[in-house]
């Protein structure tokens, strides 16, 4: 008698810990994830989601038919294959009626010479769109590079941004890629937003300046960049000749310290910018003091700007938000002594 009430109580003790190990660990996209299998995609039940599981080919198609309502193209011999965060990209730009506005951002970056990577039109329209989770800096770890496969939980994500369109979403993108257009380049202008273009798609990453994890200043936790990181990359390991007089001209390594190391006879006006000027933002705009400067990016002309920013490294408009905080540009090339 006493064994059994023994066995009982071990039983009872074992039962919740059994119970607790069975329910799926909550993900970080877990409202998106909510959203996506209310609709009926992607999964049957939250339950049996696995959203840390690859992105196969075959569930992204699935995912697409559903949200374009359309019947699923017939299997490919790769329909296992795993998806990688370009590739989801650019078949969820495609599927949303954006591939011609995707490409028409990429041929205007070639005509100016700046040889853009293959993934830049979808990738600058995805992020137009904020398909894409800025992951917080205790979570850095998460983010993905663009050559990475894709989660399943980066495709809920995607797909729940998608759903919560308005439809002004879409009008929006097809009115910037038609009025897309860069100016002409100098080289040394055209070396830079090359390197700049070059890791479009790339993630925001806190205290980030490198491709990889393995930085100049140590390890970080993905490869990616902060505003002033991202900056301080283009500008810092140019390799043509002349490259090592255009990295001293930056001292700094933050937004406000490269800020600061003009002096107001220096500082580039709005009406005055050129393609491949530092962009520095504050509030209060021009009456900023160096030190209120919390954000950065690269001027690359007609009303655009390259950043590092929540959606990771994208074009944004230089309008709106962004006009109205411009505190001042900032020329390294002339700085450098180098011919424009």
């Amino acid at each position: 008698m006493r064994r059994f009430v023994l066995l009982t109580v071990v039983l009872a003790l074992l039962a919740p810990a059994t119970a607790e190990a069975a329910t799926p660990a909550r993900s970080w996209a877990q409202p998106e994830i909510k959203l996506v299998v209310s609709r009926g995609l992607m999964a049957e039940s939250v339950a049996t989601f696995r959203p840390n599981a690859p992105l196969t080919q075959t569930a992204l198609s699935d995912l697409i038919a559903g949200l374009t309502e359309d019947e699923p193209e017939p299997r490919a011999q790769q329909a296992a294959a795993q998806v990688t965060i370009a590739q989801l990209d650019a078949q969820l730009v495609r599927a949303l009626g954006l591939g011609e506005e995707a490409s028409s951002f990429y041929r205007a970056a070639a005509a100016a010479g700046t040889r853009p990577p293959a993934r830049f039109g979808t990738e600058v329209v995805a992020r137009l769109l904020g398909l894409r989770k800025n992951h917080e800096a205790p979570h850095d770890a998460l983010e993905r590079l663009p050559s990475d496969p894709a989660t399943r939980a980066e495709a809920a994500y995607s797909a729940a941004q998608i759903l919560r369109f308005s439809g002004w979403e879409l009008r929006q993108v097809e009115d910037s890629a038609a009025a897309f257009e860069l100016p002409e380049l100098t080289p040394w202008q055209r070396r830079i937003l090359t390197t700049a273009f070059g890791r479009i798609g790339f993630p925001y990453v806190w205290g980030g300046e490198s491709d990889t994890r393995v930085s100049p200043f140590g390890l970080q936790a993905s490869g990616g960049f902060d505003c002033s990181g991202f900056a301080w990359r283009v500008f810092k390991r140019q390799t043509a000749p002349g490259g090592a007089q255009l990295a001293l001209t930056l001292g700094g390594r933050t937004a406000a310290a490269m800020a600061g190391e003009v002096g107001p006879r220096r500082r580039i006006r709005f009406a005055n910018l050129a393609p491949a000027d530092l962009l520095f933002f504050a509030n209060g705009g021009p009456r900023a003091k160096p030190a209120a400067v919390d954000h950065m990016g690269i001027n690359i002309g007609n009303g655009w700007m390259i950043h590092s920013s929540r959606y990771g490294v994208a074009l944004a408009p230089l309008d709106g938000w962004y006009a109205r905080r411009l505190a001042w540009g900032r020329r390294p090339i002339l700085e450098a002594g180098l011919s424009q």
